[in-house]
């Protein structure tokens, strides 16, 4: 099977009911997407098919063939980090850090929701354009990410400041 992650085209032999996250993970090294919960439920294994941000836990290998598929690794390196990464850095956006490649992977794509004008439970304005990501509509388009440290506070201020400006 043929797939196309962090702009490279990698090749792997895996069972059809390999998960994207086991194929990550254990196939072709990339650890920074981590397993979790491996039910959906905590997004510590968040990652970006084609900018959309999914659970890699639930997801078939195999049905991700031919999509650009984006891990923490694909965002930033250690000697240029994607802004959101240096904004986590800065405002302590992360204790022990496992929940954080899905954190950032999540804010990434939910800043494109709200560019595109997708709504969330907490939006006033539902035919609105664009969404402000102020704290109340970033809490709650982050909700499916669990931080078990309850670092949100610093998670919040470090998307706020990387993407207020963004979305207005």
């Amino acid at each position: 099977m043929i797939f196309t992650i962090n702009g490279l085209t990698r090749e792997a032999e895996v069972d059809p009911r390999t998960s994207l996250l086991d194929l990550l993970r254990e196939h072709l090294g990339l650890t920074g997407s981590k397993k979790g919960c491996n039910q959906g439920a905590c997004g510590a294994c968040t990652v970006l098919a084609d900018g959309e941000r999914i659970n890699a836990c639930l997801a078939l290998a195999v049905q991700y063939q031919g999509r650009a598929i984006t891990t923490i690794e694909g965002l930033g390196a250690p000697a240029e980090l994607h802004p959101l990464q240096a904004a986590f850095i800065e405002h302590d956006g992360f204790q022990c850090g496992y929940c954080t490649p899905g954190q950032i992977c999540s804010a990434v794509a939910m800043v494109d929701e709200a560019r595109r004008g997708v709504p969330s439970a907490v939006s006033h304005d539902l035919t609105a354009d664009v969404f402000a990501l102020d704290g109340d509509e970033v809490r709650e388009r982050m909700s499916g990410n669990l931080c078990r440290c309850g670092a949100y506070n610093g998670i919040v201020a470090a998307i706020t400041e990387t993407y207020l400006e963004a979305a207005e």
